[in-house]
């Protein structure tokens, strides 16, 4: 497994995040946008699914849907203890969901060890319950495990990193195994494709990240 000493991009810090969170700008865009169901391509081919949690579901959607091999990327959430819970009382902290991003993909085409790569590269996992300006249970990381081996590739990875120093405090991702996912509304997927110009959040976040992440990781993009 691939282990960066130091995480070239470490956690696309940007300066003006603090002044401006996704919770902030629910109300004003409410684009309608239907769920992405999987491609013809999910019929033929064997697939896998992984569930990550890592801040905001709009950045993480954005980022995650480029990569080959990804299938369908849903915006959602999962761990908590409420059934079908909404935005709204997801943002409130007490339904014990975190926001999170439901990826199927074609394990031929990208590996789960590909894909925990991006996910420790693409956002701070050592701040506890915070990515940025966006604050709260919600938006923890984590990384919710389908099967025994996701679960031993992640508790590897993150052993490995903590003892390489990749990062200057403690990780705090949680590991814990997938019980119950529910798709987010309907507006909230696909949120920056739809909202890239006239969102300021999609302009002073998702964006910076989106770019940083197409560099870094050019070669693993869809064509």
């Amino acid at each position: 497994m691939k282990i960066m000493l130091k995480l070239s991009m470490t956690v696309f810090v940007i300066g003006t995040v603090n002044l401006i969170s996704c919770a902030q700008l629910e109300k004003k865009d409410k684009m309608t946008a239907s769920i992405p169901s999987t491609t013809n391509e999910s019929s033929t081919a064997i697939t896998e699914t992984a569930t990550f949690a890592n801040g905001c579901f709009w950045c993480t959607e954005a980022i995650f849907e480029q990569l080959d091999g990804v299938i369908s990327a849903v915006s959602g959430y999962t761990g908590g203890t409420v059934k079908d819970p909404t935005y709204k009382a997801v943002t409130t902290g007490e339904t014990g969901h975190a926001e999170a991003l439901q990826i199927v993909y074609d394990p031929a085409k990208i590996s789960f060890d590909e894909l925990l790569e991006v996910f420790w590269e693409t956002h701070d996992p050592t701040t506890l319950n915070r990515q940025g300006g966006d604050v709260g249970t919600q938006y923890r990381s984590g990384i919710f495990y389908h099967n025994e081996e996701q679960k031993q590739k992640a508790e590897k990875y993150k052993a490995e990193l903590n003892k390489s120093g990749a990062f200057d405090n403690p990780i705090v991702t949680e590991i814990t195994a997938f019980s119950k996912f529910y798709p987010a509304e309907n507006y909230h997927q696909e949120y920056f494709e739809n909202n890239e110009n006239n969102n300021p959040y999609c302009k002073v976040v998702i964006r910076p990240k989106v770019e940083k992440f197409r560099k870094v990781f050019k070669d693993k993009l869809k064509k």
